[in-house]
């Protein structure tokens, strides 16, 4: 640089007869208006292109030019710059003379981009002037292109070894390599990992979809057939562009991570049009995805599919077919109890039938019913809709839970005045429903005047048919617990599931109910109507011919349905687990 004063800009393009005085005066004014350098409004004037003006710049700092048009940039020399120093400060490297780095700069008052790059490439620099649009037309097309072939390798490299997995039927695997080496830049490999994720779940007939943030992984788990089982695992750092594009799919805030959020995702998968209700929980390690997947064929089983024994399916046909009175389903959260009611419904909804629903939130939607999903936060709760219902002259009517006293006093007064009510209540067994109601605030008397029938459910997993063989050495702490006698196995088998293909080698494919269901007959009512303890219900209804939940679940593994350990846990026996 010159070690004279430096020239004013104005003058040394006035001397070059780049522009006139008058419109320097203006544009100076304008910029000291503006707080913008004169270059800067000759150029937004149209007085003045950036190639003249970076020539004048270059003679104001007695610089050097430099005319990029004419200069090869190697990739060699290019790398000698860190790609974030050339992107931020708009610099570019375009040679060696004399171990000196030769820099096209595009402000020549800009020091800290100078220093930075002298203080990274460890070089004493040689700066030249360039014209600021060339250096940025330089760096979309040259560094784009160098990034696109690096890029192209590496995807042919992924694609090749992708390709090896699918072909030996790892193809989460593959999707998975594919997807975390551009999750970054590419958004194709993650929708079709999402894809494949959902899909997979779908055929494998599995319920939910568990997505799993841990402290070094994404865990991956299906729930199929009540058990979660641990699928795959995804690196870490495809954590955000997963949970981002299930958020868009579901319809969520995807820049909102501090709260939960609900949403729901509606495809076609083999011709059938599948829901999934998705639900998204802030974590330790970021947001755990839950997708419960609502298969239209799932509640559209019937009522013989559910698995009662002969007798008890006539008693349900008979309850269900009265005019009034309340049937209640217990059982804890999964254990089937919508899905029984909505086959009991489904076998009423006749056009001489008017069935009203209240639910939260509606699972599934029925042509000739009428539903209404509960709305909390305005107000709208089972108790107002239960009392709107009864005004709309219905013939059935589901409330989907009895949460408090208030929906049951409603409930009840609805059975009372001629209607046919079916609702669930959260109890381990169907006598303890009676005391539960009592617990509630609802008057002993209602309670024995109204209920008709209550009928207790679990869910077992049902022996594989494809797998399926004779269980010749059981274990015999699960037959002590179920009372299984050496004498009842001289008169029937025990079989297991040995595990294939078709049920991924769990040997369980399926699942179907074990019930107790009581019709109240007047001694139970006379109990209900004295306030009597659980226990002594429970022995009345055994009295009057209630079958227990073990004893329906015994009938099932003597005729090969299920295994003896699967009705131990289910029937909640003290020690047991589900496996």
């Amino acid at each position: 640089m010159a070690k004279t004063a430096r020239r004013h800009l104005g003058e040394v393009l006035y001397k070059a007869g780049l522009v006139e005085k008058q419109a320097l005066i203006d544009a100076i004014k304008v910029g000291q208006a503006s707080k913008k350098r004169l270059g800067e409004v000759l150029i937004e004037k149209g007085l003045i292109d950036e190639e003249n003006l970076a020539k004048a710049i270059a003679k104001q700092f007695d610089m050097k030019y430099v005319n990029l048009d004419t200069n090869t940039i190697t990739p060699e020399v290019l790398k000698l710059v860190p790609e974030d120093l050339i992107k931020r400060h708009n610099v570019l490297p375009f040679g060696m003379d004399n171990g000196k780095l030769k820099l096209a700069i595009s402000d020549p008052v800009n020091l800290d981009a100078m220093d930075s790059v002298r203080f990274r490439t460890n070089k004493e620099l040689d700066c030249y002037v360039a014209n600021p649009a060339k250096i940025r037309s330089f760096l979309t097309d040259t560094l784009e292109q160098s990034r696109a072939e690096e890029s192209d390798r590496l995807r042919h490299s992924i694609d090749a070894t992708a390709a090896e997995l699918a072909e030996a039927g790892h193809e989460f695997q593959a999707e998975v390599l594919k997807a975390g080496q551009v999750a970054g830049s590419d958004d194709g490999p993650v929708v079709r990992l999402v894809n494949l994720i959902i899909d997979t779940a779908v055929n494998i007939r599995a319920s939910d979809i568990h997505i799993e943030p841990m402290s070094d992984r994404v865990r991956i788990r299906y729930r199929l057939d009540g058990v979660c089982f641990e699928k795959d695992n995804i690196p870490k750092n495809m954590q955000a562009p997963l949970m981002t594009r299930l958020k868009i799919l579901s319809g969520m805030n995807i820049a909102e991570r501090r709260v939960p959020q609900d949403g729901r995702i509606k495809r076609t998968i083999g011709n059938q049009d599948v829901d999934f209700r998705v639900s998204a929980l802030p974590g330790n390690h970021g947001e755990s995805v839950v997708l419960r997947i609502l298969r239209p064929d799932a509640v559209n089983i019937g009522i013989k599919a559910l698995g009662f024994e002969s007798d008890d399916y006539d008693r349900f046909q008979k309850i269900i077919r009265r005019p009034n009175g309340i049937f209640l389903v217990t059982g804890p959260t999964g254990s089937g109890k919508t899905t029984t009611l909505y086959a009991a419904l489904q076998e009423l909804n006749k056009p001489d039938k008017k069935i009203i629903t209240a639910e939260d939130p509606i699972e599934y939607s029925f042509a000739g019913m009428n539903q209404v999903q509960v709305r909390e936060d305005i107000g709208l709760t089972f108790e107002k809709i239960l009392r709107a219902m009864l005004r709309q002259a219905p013939n059935v009517i589901l409330v989907g839970e009895i949460r408090d006293g208030i929906v049951a006093d409603v409930a009840i007064q609805a059975a009372l005045t001629g209607h046919l009510v079916f609702s669930t209540l959260h109890t381990n067994d169907a006598p303890s429903a009676i005391t539960r109601l009592v617990d509630m605030g609802v008057k002993p008397f209602l309670v024995a005047s109204s209920i008709q029938a209550i009928m207790a459910q679990r869910l077992l997993r049902v022996i594989c048919k494809n797998c399926r063989t004779v269980d010749n050495d059981p274990d015999p702490h699960y037959l002590r617990l179920l009372d299984i006698t050496p004498e009842d196995l001289k008169n029937n088998s025990i079989y297991k599931g040995a595990g294939c293909s078709q049920c991924q080698g769990i040997g369980y494919k399926g699942r179907k109910g074990i019930f107790e269901m009581v019709e109240l007959n007047n001694e139970v009512r006379e109990l209900a109507f004295s306030k009597a303890p659980t226990s002594e219900l429970r022995k009345a209804c055994i009295a009057s011919g209630m079958r227990t939940l073990m004893e329906d679940g015994k009938l099932k593994i003597f005729k090969g349905v299920t295994t003896p350990a699967e009705v131990a846990a289910i029937a909640q026996m003290e020690g047991v687990r589900g496996d």
